[in-house]
């Protein structure tokens, strides 16, 4: 016969184990698969915003070849990057549609389709629509699924996941710039876009990493039963979207600080080759201060998130911090060359990346703080959408700059009071000069939702029950 005391220990055991599960499962998961996702994003990124970034190498090719504008050339990439933010809403809905491992798989083969197809472009519109639509259509529904699939991985070291997987940007723009380049020479522009066409479709099996998700029985429930009305769709599209999003003021201000953010911070990627180029540095030479400032990006990422992870100071004064920083390099650019010296040019690049490359994985970690983590993924479809507009003026507004001034001073002094800007914009948001963050609002899941809704139903008929009994 046992012992009190050993079935005293016996049930203790039985029940520390459970305490810690409840714990873990309220604190959400932390690593495991994630960390393969983690890898699969950094592959990603370094072929999306490492080809984004490095296309300047191609500017100078275009102008010459098409005889256009700088600012007509400038809508090739502008275009690109508000396809991706434009059509991230559309990649969030599908992926609550169907599955987020095929939407990635599919952008990446049509993010590939687009440089292939642009190889044999005869004229500017059809680099409009080749590298800037289709492959933008396909980053877009590859960056948003991607980004938003490692977040609920992750709970403590989100942070420092994100900065783990975009210091990719900042390690394919070092390498980029000068393979873009050499590849150029060799096969002309035509021949190097073809073979980033194919480096493109390595974005494919990076999707197939993704676990698919079963869809919740009533999720399930309600698409079979509203699938032939249209006032229903309606609904269900809305609920895909999370438009309601739009209505909330802090999202609302928070997405207007980043989109601020976005036309400045995309400009020295796409004009700084120019610039060295036009201030008397070699090709070689300008392409080495963006490999440099790609360089300390992957530095300022991994060091952001590893620094934001320990909780001394909260994400959106870090955020802040970064953006402000950013924005006084990008000023301080063109400025650095007036009097040609490439090492001062080499030394604000420098600081600029590590900025830039800090402030990037605090943008989306701060979402789920304004939002909850239930509506991560549609927050962040939202916000690129918002952004879209941004990006669509940023490098064109600073190639007409350009043309009318004849350099770029005034495009990168311009493009450096954007961020400024933003963080001005942020500096409103509710709870800012707050030391502690507010408890992130909560969203009921859709099975809560469907018993709410069924429970009230039944306190209906069960009063009009008890209301026909006593008129008997």
């Amino acid at each position: 016969m046992a012992r009190p005391e050993n079935l005293l220990a016996c049930d203790m055991a039985n029940l520390k184990p459970k305490s810690e599960d409840q714990s873990n499962e309220a604190e959400g998961p932390d690593g495991g698969w994630g960390w393969v996702l983690v890898g699969a994003l950094f592959v990603v990124n370094s072929i999306v915003f490492g080809l984004m970034r490095s296309l300047g190498i191609f500017f100078v090719e275009f102008v010459l070849y098409f005889q256009e504008s700088a600012q007509a050339i400038s809508w090739i990439s502008s275009i690109g990057l508000a396809s991706l933010q434009f059509f991230s809403p559309l990649a969030a809905a599908l992926c609550n549609a169907y599955d987020a491992r095929m939407v990635v798989m599919v952008g990446g083969f049509l993010a590939g389709l687009g440089f292939i197809l642009a190889s044999q472009a005869t004229c500017l519109v059809h680099l409009y629509l080749t590298m800037g639509v289709l492959s933008g259509l396909g980053w877009g529904l590859v960056f948003t699924p991607m980004v938003a699939t490692v977040m609920a991985n992750f709970t403590r070291h989100r942070t420092l996941a994100l900065g783990l997987a975009f210091s990719s940007i900042g390690l394919s723009s070092f390498a980029f710039n000068p393979l873009f380049q050499l590849l150029v020479e060799m096969y002309a522009w035509r021949g190097a876009l073809l073979i980033l066409g194919g480096l493109t479709l390595n974005i494919v099996p990076c999707g197939a990493l993704i676990r698919p998700k079963k869809r919740s029985k009533s999720l399930e429930k309600v698409d079979s039963k509203s699938r032939f009305s249209c006032s229903a769709v309606l609904r269900q599209v809305s609920s895909y979207l999370q438009l309601q999003l739009l209505c909330e003021r802090p999202y609302l201000t928070y997405s207007l600080a980043i989109a601020l953010l976005n036309i400045g911070y995309f400009v020295p990627y796409f004009h700084l080759v120019a610039h060295s180029r036009q201030v008397g540095f070699s090709e070689y030479e300008a392409a080495f201060v963006m490999s440099a400032a790609g360089a300390t990006d992957i530095l300022g990422r991994v060091v952001s998130g590893w620094f934001a992870d320990l909780g001394h100071f909260r994400l959106i004064h870090l955020l802040s911090l970064w953006t402000t920083l950013a924005g006084v390099f990008i000023i301080l650019l063109p400025v650095s060359s007036l009097s040609g010296s490439y090492s001062a040019l080499m030394v604000i690049s420098l600081l600029y990346g590590f900025c830039s490359g800090a402030l990037t994985s605090l943008s989306f970690a701060v979402v789920p703080m304004i939002v909850g983590v239930e509506r991560m993924m549609e927050a962040l479809g939202l916000i690129q959408l918002i952004e879209s507009s941004a990006g669509l003026v940023g490098t064109p507004l600073s190639g007409l700059l350009k043309d009318i001034t004849g350099n770029y001073l005034a495009s990168f002094v311009v493009a450096g009071f954007f961020p400024i800007l933003s963080t001005l914009t942020m500096v409103t948001l509710p709870h800012y000069f707050s030391c502690t963050d507010p408890p992130p609002p909560k969203r009921d899941s859709h099975e809560d939702k469907d018993k709410g809704l069924q429970s009230e139903l039944e306190q209906i008929n069960s009063s009009a029950f008890d209301t026909s009994q006593g008129d008997r």
